[in-house]
């Protein structure tokens, strides 16, 4: 298979790293919702079997089960594709000049993607637990639980969510593994009263707790908590702040699973 036919061949002058850059441009012009999430190694691994002389399936599987592994589902995962799709078969396009269009990517590219995303999830389902592995907080599937017994009890009026997203885009690796785990500390710090914390994604987590007058002096203090915790360990230093505030929960559960699915990517 050839990704892009001549184009591509055009495109081994200007390296991995031009690539990337141009890949990463088009995907985040097509909508691509979180930007600190988009680097991984995977995309490292494309953009080499690409401009190589193999095979790029197996890296596109690759990239495929790394895109699952970070929560982003498939729709989102073939759009970023399409991009480097299109960033290859229009080598001489400005720098996110090119429209990334799902239906033009070969079908072994598409194929051998969507094969290392789904493997990923049906190992997820598998092997469906309450708790995330990496942060020890509980998963999304597990808050969208505690989310549909708050509205069945007619108790949403009650309770509030508290969202938190953390800036990534200038960490990497192993910072980025700090990171996370010094926001989740920071999380079961606040928030030890039997609240739930729930990670969402590689930079994202959210709180559903029961609505007080103190509400807006905790998210203050986790606020400043966890920029205590970043500042405080050189690993991290390179992220950014965190974003924290609170929202009252819809007026029906799928909204509010709607509000989850739109913030955690």
């Amino acid at each position: 298979m050839s990704a892009g036919g001549a184009a591509a061949r055009r495109s081994v002058a200007e390296g991995p790293r031009s690539l990337k850059s141009r890949w990463r441009a088009a995907t985040l012009a097509a909508g691509w919702a979180f930007p600190a999430d988009w680097q991984s190694a995977a995309v490292d691994d494309v953009c080499r079997a690409v401009l190589g002389p193999v095979d790029p399936c197996p890296a596109l599987a690759g990239l495929g089960a790394a895109r699952a592994e970070a929560g982003v589902g498939l729709a989102e995962t073939l759009l970023d594709l399409a991009a480097l799709h299109a960033v290859l078969s229009e080598a001489d396009a400005g720098e996110g000049g090119v429209a990334a269009n799902v239906d033009s990517v070969p079908a072994r590219m598409l194929r051998a993607t969507a094969l290392g995303w789904a493997d990923v999830v049906l190992e997820r389902a598998s092997t469906t637990t309450a708790e995330d592995p990496l942060t020890g907080l509980a998963t999304g599937s597990y808050l969208r639980t505690r989310l549909r017994e708050v509205y069945a009890a007619d108790t949403a009026g009650d309770h509030a969510l508290v969202l938190v997203s953390l800036e990534l885009s200038r960490a990497s690796g192993w910072s980025r593994v700090v990171a996370r785990t010094l926001l989740a500390d920071a999380l079961r710090e606040a928030f030890d009263g039997g609240e739930t914390v729930a990670t969402l994604g590689p930079s994202v987590a959210a709180v559903l707790l029961r609505r007080d007058r103190g509400l807006a002096a905790r998210v203050a203090d986790l606020r400043a908590l966890i920029g205590h915790r970043l500042a405080a360990d050189p690993h991290v230093r390179p992220t950014g702040p965190a974003r924290v505030r609170s929202v009252s929960l819809p007026a029906t559960y799928e909204e509010a699973g709607q509000l989850l699915t739109r913030f955690s990517r």
